[in-house]
């Protein structure tokens, strides 16, 4: 439960940041200039990949070795632990919820679910980039509407053996012969940008 608490103040705090630092105001700094939104984007993205790493390795793979269950794409029927991906999806779906206007989502170009695929050419451009150079974001001003939206492409990598026996194993996957560490994706992170 502190870990959901913790969770849930570091969304707020985001979102503190959010509605005052991307306009290059920090609340109350009569004019300030506020964080870069490259640095926020790249705070959000570590806060997402820890709780993607640690749910990957001390709930799914723990929960496998030990025999308890297995993580399925039909979780809530089979009444077993969400993939990887549906935790980060229905965290992406539950930050937006909140009203912080923060969009964090998987996408890729070869998707197992169609459904995430790239949005738009940004992301293709950013996925096609984050696989030739992962550790480096694909980042830029995207409008949604009538709002420029700061976007960022984050490389997802199988960072754990569930998500390398996932991929390999599925029925819809591209690859078979995907290994430790390889890019899968990317991480998409977006927010208002003024």
């Amino acid at each position: 439960m502190r870990t959901a608490a913790r969770r849930g103040l570091i969304v707020v705090g985001l979102s503190l940041l959010l509605s005052g630092e991307l306009r290059g105001e920090l609340p109350g700094s009569n004019g300030q200039a506020g964080i870069p939104p490259e640095v926020v984007a790249g705070y959000v993205y570590a806060i997402v990949q820890a709780d993607r790493h640690l749910y990957s390795t001390h709930v799914v793979e723990r929960m496998q070795e030990l025999g308890v269950t297995v993580a399925t794409e039909q979780w809530k029927q089979q009444g077993t632990l969400p993939l990887p991906i549906q935790m980060l999806m229905m965290a992406g779906e539950q930050i937006e919820g909140q009203g912080t206007r923060l969009r964090i989502r998987l996408t890729s170009l070869s998707p197992i679910n169609k459904a995430n695929g790239p949005a738009d050419e940004f992301e293709r451009a950013g996925l096609e980039q984050v696989l030739k150079e992962p550790q480096k974001p694909y980042t830029g001003i995207v409008r949604d509407g009538d709002r420029p939206m700061f976007k960022a492409i984050y490389a997802d990598r199988a960072v754990t053996k569930a998500c390398v026996d996932c991929h390999n194993g599925h029925a819809s996957s591209h690859k078979g012969s995907l290994r430790l560490y390889d890019v899968m994706g990317g991480i998409v992170i977006s927010f208002p940008s003024r």
